[in-house]
């Protein structure tokens, strides 16, 4: 229910601030649960992409610092939001999100880069998506990267790409999962070319 509540919330705050996202080939989402990718390009994102895909709602990693503050807290505990130690993950980071696609009708939002400061795609998607028997769903972000942008409105665009599927007897090998690294990141280049060619995203350095 609160869910709900706040992506309504959300959804009236960018538009009024920025108007209403441009959302390209929403066709190509499956049926049934999946895991969304894309590269962590800015701190807004999970809240786009979850506006842009709904009715489907999602849950999300966030970092554990992030659930200090109390009232973040409250919104990330009932909004699907799960903590992850990024320092030492454990096995709840792959068994919170597999039970759930499982057992429930919440998708995953995940940014397999890690980092806003970073193109490397980590292989922990493919094995999420191969325990819980779910595609990958590639999907990129293009628009404003600071909120200065966002109140200037600056257009943003959303854009997603055809499902990602991995056989269930496809062992994650080493070679596998740098294969599968490697499409994704094509996959994330070809949509950012089909939305718009002219769009650049210049990763900085953590300081």
């Amino acid at each position: 229910m609160f869910y709900r509540f706040i992506r309504v919330v959300a959804r009236a705050i960018f538009f009024i601030i920025n108007g209403r996202p441009l959302v390209l080939h929403k066709e190509r989402l499956p049926e049934g649960n999946y895991i969304l990718i894309a590269p962590h390009r800015t701190w807004w994102e999970p809240i786009i992409f979850a506006l842009a895909a709904s009715p489907k709602e999602f849950m999300f990693m966030a970092k554990k610092e992030l659930f200090k503050n109390p009232i973040l807290r409250f919104v990330l505990n009932h909004s699907h939001g799960f903590s992850v130690d990024r320092q030492n993950p454990g096995p709840s980071v792959i068994k919170i999100p597999v039970k759930n696609l499982r057992n429930t009708e919440l998708s995953l939002i995940m940014f397999p880069t890690g980092s806003r400061y970073s193109n490397d795609v980590k292989a922990g998607a493919g094995v999420i998506a191969k325990m819980a028997s779910v595609p990958l769903v590639p999907a990129v972000y293009q628009g404003p990267l600071k909120m200065s942008g966002v109140f200037k409105r600056q257009k943003m665009s959303i854009t997603f790409g055809d499902p990602i599927y991995i056989d269930k007897k496809q062992k994650l090998t080493d070679e596998f999962n740098q294969q599968l690294d490697r499409d994704i990141q094509n996959h994330w280049n070809a949509i950012d070319q089909e939305t718009n060619p002219n769009f650049k995203y210049i990763t900085k350095q953590k300081k």
